[in-house]
């Protein structure tokens, strides 16, 4: 009889624990910075002038990391006008296959609404949306008109079981006017709460805001940034990633409230640049950020559970004849590989390591945790 007790304990046991595990999902999104065209950039994945371009080298050794996330995230801060000519600053117009290489690198969705969304005109946001919808990116931030914003904005994205609203601003667009019928989510604080009441009736399980926002160049975050994304929590978002200062700002924890209960957000205020050509100081790289979230089927509740950065270096590997070819180099691939596969001439891996001591030494302060 005690036998027989003990094994209806531990089946009952066993059968609870795995409806509570069954009751739980899980899902891992991953941020990335900005992706830029710089005319260097363009030379150095041209195959055939104005015909042929390969870019997929540039993601070859952040592929593992980013293919592995369910949702990846990049910033799009380029056109994508279809044909020449290719430019880079101040108005970037880069190949198609820039879109193609990052879809190959496991990138999900793109955001696009950034200060050079019109750097071609009405027809390059256009042509942006269209060659990305042909690599099958999902897209906000830009809309080719009123109808297809109204349809599609806020963004939601099911996955894992989740339901994820995601929302994208820009400060500005340099000036250059945004022509109808297109349209570029502009920062506007009556719109953009607008906005995220709307998706709060779509009922989604998380709020994820992606904002183009503060002051170039600088490490700190603006008072007009904390001000904003302390606005943004208390209208019911639960996420905020920043982008355009080209550098690294700090990664905050923030408390708020939803449903009554107390939540743990957060704020990475500018991830930085993911590949460009600038040489500026600390603009020679930037993190991605990994959200963890957790969802309890029962309760429908979701909350974040982990999160973590990766530092990435922008490596520009000299071939002989002088041939060019941009790479994103995660910190792990150049530190901590075995086979030292990759082998930094003296002068990148000084640089490598100064950035990296740079970066590690900026983000304790905050609440950054490395990956």
């Amino acid at each position: 009889m005690r036998k027989f007790a003990l094994l209806s304990l531990l089946l009952c046991w066993t059968i609870s624990r795995i409806c509570a595990q069954n009751d739980l999902r899980e899902i891992t999104l991953l941020f990335a910075g900005d992706v830029m065209g710089h005319t260097e950039q363009i030379k150095s994945a041209e195959i055939k002038a104005n015909e042929l371009y390969d870019y997929t080298p540039c993601f070859e050794y952040v592929k593992p990391i980013v293919s592995k996330a369910d949702i990846a995230i990049a910033n799009l801060e380029l056109t994508l006008p279809g044909k020449p000519p290719y430019t880079g600053y101040p108005t970037f117009k880069s190949p198609d296959e820039l879109a193609l290489a990052l879809r190959d690198a496991g990138f999900d969705l793109l955001v696009t609404a950034n200060n050079h969304s019109n750097d071609a005109g009405k027809e390059g946001v256009i042509s942006t949306l269209n060659a990305i919808s042909r690599y099958n990116f999902l897209h906000t931030g830009t809309f080719r008109d009123a109808a297809e914003k109204e349809m599609y904005y806020p963004l939601i994205v099911y996955k894992n079981d989740f339901k994820l609203a995601f929302l994208n601003y820009t400060y500005d667009t340099n000036g250059i006017p945004t022509r109808p019928p297109t349209m570029v989510n502009l920062i506007d604080e009556k719109a953009m709460r607008a906005d995220i009441e709307a998706a709060k009736r779509l009922k989604p399980d998380f709020i994820i805001v992606v904002m183009h926002w503060g002051l170039e160049y600088q490490l700190q975050e603006s008072e007009e940034q904390r001000r904003l994304a302390a606005k943004l929590f208390d209208w019911g978002a639960d996420l905020i990633i920043g982008a355009h200062p080209h550098v690294v700002q700090p990664i905050m924890e923030k408390k708020y409230f939803k449903n009554g209960k107390e939540r743990t957000g957060l704020v990475a205020s500018s991830l930085g640049n993911y590949i460009s050509n600038q040489n500026k100081l600390h603009t020679d790289g930037g993190i991605m950020v990994e959200v963890k979230l957790q969802k309890r089927l029962s309760a429908n509740e979701t909350i974040l559970t982990d999160h973590a950065f990766y530092p990435v270096w922008r490596y520009i590997e000299k071939k002989p004849g002088g041939k060019k070819t941009y790479r994103i180099l995660p910190a792990s691939k150049v530190e901590k590989d075995d086979e030292k596969a990759l082998k930094l001439p003296a002068a990148d891996e000084a640089a490598f390591k100064k950035f990296m001591q740079n970066l590690r030494a900026h983000l304790a302060k905050s609440n950054g945790r490395e990956g």
